[in-house]
Formats: structure tokens, C-alpha cells, sequence
């Protein structure tokens, strides 16, 4: 099996696995980041978001061959040292999750929004956030949390 070398949350990973393993069961199963979440399988739902080089890609499709090892990778546990971070302070504000399985890839990718644009319209925010779904329906909330974090980061 191929030796990867991975940049993931500021830390440096080498891991042994087969050419084309998908990077979600990289980071679950090899790494122990198990903040990102399994839901489809099919980049369909976005519960798999992780950050690679800032922006949002689709952990459950991207295999492992495609990450060059100055690709820097960031989930859910990189946001923050703490969990601090103000999408996450505004993600309890709002008190947002339900089942919370989709919250870390609905973070990850609101984070990618607010870092290209701090102040985004309500239309903007649903355009961005559009491919990442919540089988609860706390779409709302969820708009309401990244407006609070845009109104904190300002």
C-alpha cells in the first residue's frame, strides 16, 4: 500500500492506505477525526465537508491520491483550538442542531463563506449554504447563526 503525507489541521500525517480511499474514511477511521460525518456518500448532502487549502470540498468523493501533501486540510476539530470559533459560539446562540449529524459540514462550509465575504446578504448565505442539507430542517436557525457570527467577526 502507497505511504500518503497529509497537512491536516496544521499537522503533519503520514498514513498507509490503498490509492483512491476516500479522505473522509482517512480522517474517521485512520486519524481519529471523527468530527466529519458520513451521509451520503455521493457529495449530495455536505455532512462531509472539510476545508482543503480554505475551500469546502466533499470528503466522502475525494480520494486520497488527489491530495498533494502541501494541500493544507482543515475539518471541524482544525476550526478552532477550543471550539471557540464565532460560528460555532453562534451555532449555540441559535441553538441550531437537532440530530446535529450535518452541523460540522454546515460549519465548515459557512466558515468558507464568511472567510470570502463577511457580510453576506440572506440571498448570498442561501446560495452559498444551498448544498449542504439538514434532514431536521433548521435551515432558519442555521441562517441565523452565520448572520450572528458575521455581526461577532465585524
Amino acid at each position: 500500500m502507497p505511504t500518503f503525507s497529509l497537512s491536516i489541521n496544521k499537522e503533519k500525517h503520514s498514513v498507509e492506505v490503498d490509492s483512491g480511499t476516500p479522505l473522509l474514511w482517512v480522517l474517521r477511521e485512520h486519524l481519529g477525526l471523527t468530527g466529519t460525518k458520513y451521509g451520503c456518500g455521493v457529495s449530495q448532502c455536505g455532512a462531509c465537508t472539510v476545508h482543503l487549502n480554505g475551500n469546502p470540498v466533499r470528503a466522502c468523493v475525494m480520494p486520497i491520491d488527489a491530495i498533494k501533501a502541501d494541500q493544507e486540510i482543515t475539518t471541524i476539530e482544525g476550526l478552532s483550538e477550543k471550539g471557540d470559533h464565532p460560528l460555532q459560539k453562534a451555532w449555540v446562540e441559535a441553538q441550531v442542531p437537532q440530530c446535529g449529524y450535518c452541523q460540522s459540514g454546515q460549519i465548515m462550509q459557512a466558515a468558507n463563506l464568511l472567510e470570502n465575504n463577511s457580510k453576506p446578504s440572506r440571498e448570498e448565505i442561501i446560495s452559498h449554504m444551498n448544498g449542504n442539507l439538514c434532514r431536521c430542517g433548521t435551515y432558519m436557525r442555521i441562517m441565523k447563526a452565520i448572520e450572528i457570527a458575521s455581526e461577532n467577526m465585524s
